[in-house]
C-alpha cells in the first residue's frame, strides 16, 4: 500500500489536518460507492459519510492534491491508482479483522463491524499476513463480502437481492449488506438467512409486502427492507 506521507503533494500541514484514518475512510467510502455508480457525486459521498457537502468538497480537493483522487467540479470524484490501492488494502484489513474476531475470539457477526472500523487503520502488514495465515487465507468475511487479495484484486460476483426474486426461485444466501446494522444482522440470523442458507421463494405479494420463503422444513416471512439487504445466488 502506498505510504500516504510519501505521496506527491503532501505537506506537513496537510498531514496534520488529514489524518491517515480520515484519508482511508474517505477512500474506502468512495470505492464502495463507485461500485454502484461512478463518478461519485459529492452529495452521495456526504450522505454516506453523514457530513455536509461543503466538508466533502474540501476533503476531496485535499485528496486530489495528494493525487489519491481525480475530481471534476459538478461531475464527481474517482479514485486514482494509488487511491484505489489504499482503499482495497483498508477493506482487506477490515474484513480479515472481522473474520478473526469471530473465528478466534468468539465475537458475534453483529458485533465485529465497529471493532474492525477501528483496527483496520492500525494493523501492520506483518500482522495482516499472520491473521490471513491463521485463518487459512479466507476469501469471504462473515457477512459474505469478498476479501481483496494481498495484491489488490477484488473479485466481483453477480448477486441478486432477495427482494427481486419471483415465486419459485431457489438459491443460496451469499452475502448480507448493511453489516454496520447490528439489529438487522441479529434479525437476519434469527430468520436463518445467514450466508450459505438454501431457500425457495413461495410467495411474493405486491406493494413490497413481506415475501414467504421455504428454508429447510420451515416457512418464514421476510420484509422488504431485510430482503433488499440479503444478496443471493440462484440455483435454478
Amino acid at each position: 500500500m502506498p505510504e500516504i506521507k510519501s505521496l506527491d503533494g503532501s505537506t506537513s500541514v496537510q498531514q496534520g489536518s488529514l489524518t491517515h484514518q480520515a484519508i482511508e475512510d474517505y477512500l474506502k467510502t468512495i470505492y464502495k460507492l463507485a461500485r454502484e455508480e461512478s463518478p461519485v457525486t459529492t452529495s452521495r459521498l456526504a450522505d454516506a459519510r453523514d457530513v455536509k457537502p461543503g466538508s466533502v468538497t474540501g476533503m476531496i480537493k485535499r485528496l486530489s492534491k495528494l493525487q489519491l483522487v481525480d475530481y471534476t467540479k459538478h461531475q464527481g470524484v474517482t479514485l486514482s491508482e494509488n487511491g484505489e490501492k489504499i482503499a482495497l488494502e483498508v477493506i482487506r484489513h477490515h474484513r480479515l479483522v472481522e473474520t478473526y474476531l469471530i473465528e478466534a475470539l468468539g465475537f458475534g457477526w453483529d458485533e465485529v463491524h465497529e471493532q474492525a472500523d477501528i483496527l483496520e487503520h492500525v494493523i501492520s502488514e506483518k500482522l495482516e499476513e499472520q491473521i490471513a495465515k491463521a485463518l487459512d487465507y479466507p476469501e469471504f468475511d462473515p457477512h459474505g463480502a469478498p476479501i481483496p487479495t494481498k495484491d489488490g484484486f477484488m473479485p466481483d460476483f453477480d448477486y441478486q437481492p432477495l427482494s427481486a426474486l419471483p415465486v419459485g426461485a431457489a438459491g443460496v444466501v451469499s452475502r448480507v449488506r448493511n453489516e454496520n446494522d447490528g439489529a438487522l444482522l441479529r434479525y437476519v440470523a434469527e430468520l436463518g438467512l445467514k450466508p450459505g442458507a438454501a431457500f425457495t421463494v413461495l410467495k411474493v405479494p405486491p406493494f413490497q409486502e413481506p415475501m414467504t420463503l421455504q428454508i429447510e422444513q420451515e416457512k418464514i416471512t421476510v420484509g422488504h427492507r431485510v430482503a433488499s439487504a440479503v444478496l443471493v445466488t440462484l440455483t435454478n
